[in-house]
C-alpha cells in the first residue's frame, strides 16, 4: 500500500498561486486538483486508474454511497473540483459529464450495514463494491488516510483527495448527487423530517422530527441522537 505519491517530484508539490495588488493584502488563491497523480502511474505503465470516494458518513439516515471513475485522459470534463465546493446546480451537470465521458460505477451500504459494522467499515465496503463494479482498474486513488482492507487492486490513499485528484474528485460528485438524490427520493415518504432540505444530517429541523415523529427504517440506529431517542 503507497499512503502518498511521495515520488512525483516539485511538480506535485507547486505551491498554491500568491496574488496582490499595490496595497492590497497577500491572498492565497487554492489550486483545484489535476492529473498529477493519474499522469505519474500512467508514466510507470499503469491503466485503468480508478478514483473513489464516498458521501454520507455524518447523516443521521440513508445509505452511504461511494463512486469509483476511470477518466479518459483524452477528455476530462472542465470544472471539476470536490462535491463540497460546488453547487448543486453545477455537480448535476458534472454528474452527466462524468457519466457521459468516462467509466464508472456507484455503490452503497444500507443503513443496515452500517448499524452492523460502524459507518467507517460500511463507507469501506461500499467503496469496495464501487470498485469491483469496473473493469480493468489498474490502481486505485482513495480519498482519505486508509486504504480499504478489502480492496483488490494496488491502491493510494490520498489526504484531502477530493482537492488534488480530478479522478477522486468526478468520484465525489457521483456519490454526493446520487446520495441527495437518494434521500429526495426518501423525502417522498417522510416529508416531515425535511431529507430533501438537510439530506439526512442532524439538524435541529431533523432533530425535532425525530423526537415528535420517532425513528423511521431509514434511520442509523447505531447513531447517538437515533440511539437516545429509541431508549428514552
Amino acid at each position: 500500500m503507497i499512503n502518498e505519491c511521495d515520488h512525483l517530484g516539485a511538480a506535485a508539490k507547486v505551491a498554491p498561486f500568491l496574488f496582490a495588488f499595490p496595497g492590497w493584502p497577500v491572498f492565497e488563491r487554492e489550486m483545484g486538483p489535476d492529473f498529477t497523480h493519474e499522469a505519474a502511474l500512467i508514466a510507470k505503465g499503469v491503466s485503468g486508474i480508478a478514483g473513489v470516494d464516498e458521501a454520507g458518513r455524518g447523516p443521521l439516515s440513508g445509505p452511504v454511497v461511494a463512486a469509483a471513475v476511470v477518466l479518459n485522459p483524452a477528455d476530462i470534463p472542465e470544472g471539476l473540483n470536490d462535491s463540497k465546493k460546488l453547487t448543486a446546480t453545477k455537480r448535476d451537470v458534472l454528474f452527466d459529464a462524468i457519466c457521459g465521458r468516462g467509466q464508472f460505477c456507484i455503490a452503497q451500504a444500507s443503513v443496515a450495514e452500517i448499524d452492523a459494522l460502524n459507518i467507517y467499515h460500511a463507507s469501506h465496503l461500499a467503496m469496495c463494491r464501487a470498485v469491483a463494479g469496473l473493469n480493468g482498474v489498474g490502481h486505485v486513488l482513495v480519498d482519505g488516510n486508509r486504504v480499504p482492507a478489502d480492496l483488490a487492486q494496488p491502491a493510494t490513499a490520498l489526504v484531502k483527495g477530493d482537492g488534488r485528484s480530478q479522478s477522486i474528485a468526478a468520484a465525489s460528485i457521483l456519490a454526493k448527487v446520487t446520495r441527495d438524490r437518494i434521500m429526495c427520493d426518501l423525502a417522498q415518504e417522510h416529508p416531515e423530517y425535511l431529507w430533501s432540505k438537510n439530506m439526512g444530517y442532524p439538524t435541529r429541523e431533523h432533530i425535532s422530527a425525530l423526537q415528535q415523529h420517532g425513528v423511521t427504517p431509514h434511520h442509523r440506529r447505531s447513531y447517538k441522537p437515533v440511539h437516545n431517542i429509541l431508549c428514552r
